[in-house]
């Protein structure tokens, strides 16, 4: 593999960072934080339109430009730098990862083009109040009702519930054989409620999902669509938490630069060059692995599920590390609301524990290798 991104690669990243700082600047940020909707409509039909972001990785056949993950990870690092409020990852990342993931051409053909094109949002419905993203965790139940299914249940922080036209929810199909399928949810269907729910990062939206006798369609995948889904999902936070630890590095740095103590730059302090190198190596570390992470999503690698795990763990860690010290070294100014560095700590703080903390990664990643 290669470390190194290749010149259009890079001219992607020069492009979705030029737009990103036209079109989702901090003001923008904070006003979206108030709106439960959790986007805005012109610069999302931008994004996915006039760029096609939305069907990056999205094969030819289902209306997409057919890149891999590479590229997707490069647009998630991004977002992540900038803080970038968009039903994004719940969108391209889950709902378009998992329908692809599974063996219904059906479901693909109806569902992705309209989610290439930015027409519709989605989303995964998956965890529960338990706050598990396991098997174990799922407690919803389908039943067949005649020509198709109903759900009894509800889900909770499902990321952008209130923006998502097509809610992919994962229900027990049978309880005593643990077998799980993946439903097709409109936003008006019968018994469907959606609530938005208190969030400690309010740049990332979540909701809870009560579905009573709540008609759905059936799509075919089972489990094994729902891992590699959670997989991909683990290496995209990962792209969008390092984009985020390289900007509280720069912040960090440069705000080392200009402020003063004693007559001289507080960088110049052993004590400030010391947490400015440990944050970079904690960054350069996760750069390595995000993106062998996502040389091996892109390649069909047969090391991903640990990788996965591995890269979420240490992702987790490093971004809550870096947005700390940033705070730290920017002193009283760092905990005002006022300045953005507070942002970037509940961001690493929620993506932290999204799909598990670190430590159920390390034992999801020990248990992937046999120790």
């Amino acid at each position: 593999m290669r470390f190194a991104l290749d010149k259009e690669q890079e001219d992607l990243r020069s492009v979705v960072r030029e737009f990103l700082t036209d079109f989702s600047p901090e003001p923008l940020v904070r006003r979206l934080m108030a709106d439960d909707r959790g986007h805005d409509r012109p610069m999302w039909t931008k994004m996915c339109g006039e760029l096609g972001l939305a069907g990056l990785a999205v094969p030819e056949e289902y209306g997409g430009a057919g890149y891999t993950f590479v590229e997707l990870g490069i647009v998630l690092e991004e977002l992540g730098r900038a803080l970038t409020v968009t039903p994004f990852l719940a969108s391209v990342v889950m709902a378009t990862t998992l329908l692809l993931a599974t063996d219904d051409e059906g479901a693909k053909s109806d569902y992705l083009p309209a989610l290439a094109e930015g027409r519709r949002i989605g989303t995964v419905a998956l965890a529960e109040d338990s706050g598990h993203w396991t098997r174990e965790g799922v407690a919803m139940q389908a039943r067949p009702a005649g020509a198709g299914w109903v759900l009894d249940g509800h889900k909770s922080f499902v990321l952008d519930l209130m923006s998502a036209d097509l809610v992919l929810v994962i229900a027990r199909v049978d309880a005593e054989a643990g077998a799980f399928g993946v439903f097709a949810v409109e936003p008006g269907a019968a018994g469907l409620e959606r609530q938005p729910l208190p969030v400690l990062d309010q740049t990332r939206k979540q909701g809870r999902l009560t579905c009573a006798d709540t008609p759905a369609r059936l799509i075919a995948g089972g489990w094994a669509a729902v891992d590699r889904m959670l997989d991909l999902t683990a290496i995209a936070v990962s792209a969008e938490m390092l984009g985020g630890a390289q900007r509280t590095l720069e912040m960090a740095v440069s705000y080392a630069g200009v402020r003063e103590q004693f007559g001289r730059p507080i960088g110049s302090f052993q004590a400030i060059k010391h947490k400015c190198a440990t944050m970079l190596m904690e960054v350069e570390a996760a750069r390595a692995a995000v993106y062998y992470a996502l040389w091996a999503a892109s390649t069909q690698a047969p090391d991903l599920p640990a990788v996965a795990s591995l890269t979420k763990a240490f992702c987790s860690d490093a971004y809550q590390f870096t947005a700390g010290e940033n705070i730290q070294i920017h002193g009283g100014i760092g905990y005002t609301w006022e300045h953005p560095a507070h942002l970037y700590f509940k961001r690493a703080k929620n993506s932290a524990l999204f799909l598990g903390g670190a430590d159920h990664h390390r034992e999801q990643l020990a248990q992937r290798i046999g120790i």
